[in-house]
């Protein structure tokens, strides 16, 4: 008699895949939830316990952690059935075991170590690791959506599986214990993180998952092999949390400039719109509703807009989904949510990749890696900005800035950090007016900003200006002013600081500090 062992905490399928077991002529132990969920639809099972003869103890703790449950997995067929019939031992031919979720537990931003702790599997991880092992006589599922091809393998093959097929079982039974076990190492080791021990570390250790979601066509170019590899649990209003509701596949260079348009408009309270092209916004503007955001940024550079990316921070309603299928082609369309409306217009174009990334939030614990030969940057992700507040500006000139000049000083402060190094950004009534991107000088980042205003007829007077980074001379400010800029905001901490700010004086510009910088390499 063939035996399977159901201890699962997702319990999708988990009843049909035990009925299947069943009429295949299989016996069933399980645990706890299992097994009352299993009695509960009528299917026969055997608790562990019963089996054991030893109670679930300590509040389900300890269960199967007994030598029965682990001799019936492990015994070698052919070599340990003496020790197996001597002890009582059933043979294990099945293990559907999937652990406790300690990745979704600990997303929580409330979660309490001692939550965390509890929610840290033993058992789970034991069997799993030894149906693994023992993968030349046992088949190992940990993942639901494995269990309808585990029955037809096991119709196939009169029950007697494939090794080879075990072998890839026992692979991804391993790989889902090892990210377990570096779920809860970088979690232990994160909160090392601003401790009296470690005040300004980053974790001593951390490890990454990365497990597989799609083959890309190619990477950045042709001639590169690509996949996207989306976090274990990754954050709702993401790219990695994104459900595509319309159109051909996501590229990578989508990927990658969706993830910067998203991480642009998230920091806005009002209705905001970014449109990206080569990673760099193209336009930006926040207003009283998304169609007059999305108006507001296409006028900024309509040109580089052609077959860009958009993102919203708000639902993407009719209205402005119609504004942007009859004006432009774009590649991508992102926002927390689709109205039905919107979808059914978006339709029209059938290339047209729609993304419904769910509620925005606030990815700042976040660590951002940067490969370069031989190893890995790591760093702390920028979200400074977002919750930066006029209050913390430091205005150096003589002249002060009017109400609406801090909200547009604000407003570009928080487009320049999403803006590639070196990067100016000029912008008025919320709305850029002109970016300059990824210059060696910031003096020429200034001049593309102007020339791009003064393309689009955009009225450059009465502007502000935002610097990712301290000018070391006064030729910014001097460019500035000949483009009819009102006023700047910048870091400030330059050694020619005092002629900078004497510069904004002469030409009587308003000047603030903000006391941090905003480089994006």
């Amino acid at each position: 008699m063939k035996s399977a062992l159901l201890s699962v905490s997702d319990k999708r399928g988990i009843v049909e895949f035990a009925s299947q077991l069943l009429d295949l002529g299989y016996e069933l132990l399980s645990t706890g939830g299992t097994a009352k969920q299993l009695r509960d639809a009528g299917v026969t099972v055997t608790d562990v316990s019963a089996y054991t003869e030893f109670p679930e103890i300590m509040g389900g703790r300890v269960k199967t952690l007994h030598p029965r449950i682990h001799g019936g997995i492990l015994g070698r067929r052919g070599t340990d059935e003496d020790v197996m019939v001597a002890h009582g031992m059933r043979q294990i031919d099945v293990v559907a075991v999937n652990l406790y979720p300690f990745q979704q537990t600990v997303a929580d931003p409330d979660c309490s170590l001692e939550n965390a702790i509890e929610n840290i599997d033993i058992g789970g991880p034991s069997m799993v690791r030894a149906a693994a092992k023992n993968y030349r006589s046992v088949a190992v599922v940990v993942d639901p959506d494995d269990y309808p091809d585990i029955i037809q393998q096991i119709r196939n093959s009169d029950g007697n599986l494939d090794s080879d097929y075990r072998y890839t079982l026992a692979l991804k039974a391993f790989t889902h214990t090892a990210d377990y076990d570096r779920a809860i190492s970088n979690y232990l080791n994160g909160r090392l993180t601003g401790s009296q021990t470690e005040p300004e570390s980053l974790p001593a250790h951390f490890s990454v998952e990365l497990n597989k979601h799609q083959d890309l066509r190619y990477g950045e170019n042709p001639h590169q092999r690509a996949a996207f590899y989306p976090d274990a649990v990754p954050p709702s209003g993401s790219v990695g949390s994104a459900k595509q509701l319309h159109g051909k596949p996501l590229s990578y260079n989508n990927i990658a400039d969706t993830d910067a348009a998203i991480d642009c408009v998230m920091a806005f309270e009002q209705p905001a719109c970014c449109i990206v092209k080569h990673a760099n916004p193209c336009g930006v503007a926040e207003a009283d509703s998304i169609a007059a955001a999305y108006e507001g940024a296409y006028r900024t550079d309509p040109t580089s807009a052609f077959g860009g990316i958009i993102a919203f921070n708000r639902v993407l309603d009719a209205d402005t989904a119609e504004r942007i299928v009859a004006r432009q082609f774009v590649q991508v369309i992102a926002a927390p949510e689709i109205s039905a409306q919107a979808k059914e217009i978006c339709a029209s174009k059938k290339d047209l990749r729609l993304l419904e990334i769910g509620e925005l939030g606030n990815a700042a614990a976040e660590l951002d890696y940067k490969r370069v030969t031989g190893g890995f940057l790591v760093q702390d992700k920028d979200q400074t900005a977002n919750g930066f507040a006029a209050a913390d500006l430091k205005v150096v000139s003589n002249k002060q800035p009017t109400a609406e000049q801090l909200a547009d000083l604000m407003f570009a402060w928080v487009v320049v950090k999403c803006v590639k190094s070196n990067a100016i950004v000029y912008a008025k009534d919320r709305q850029t007016v002109g970016v300059g991107a990824g210059q060696m000088s910031r003096v020429y980042s200034a001049r593309i900003a102007a020339i791009k205003a003064q393309d689009e007829n955009l009225e450059v007077a009465g502007s502000v200006m935002a610097s990712d980074a301290f000018f070391p001379f006064r030729d910014g400010i001097d460019a500035a002013a000949a483009a009819g800029i009102a006023a700047v905001i910048q870091p400030g901490g330059s050694k020619r600081d005092e002629e900078v700010i004497a510069a904004a004086n002469e030409h009587d510009m308003v000047m603030v500090f903000t006391g941090m910088r905003h480089f994006r390499h």
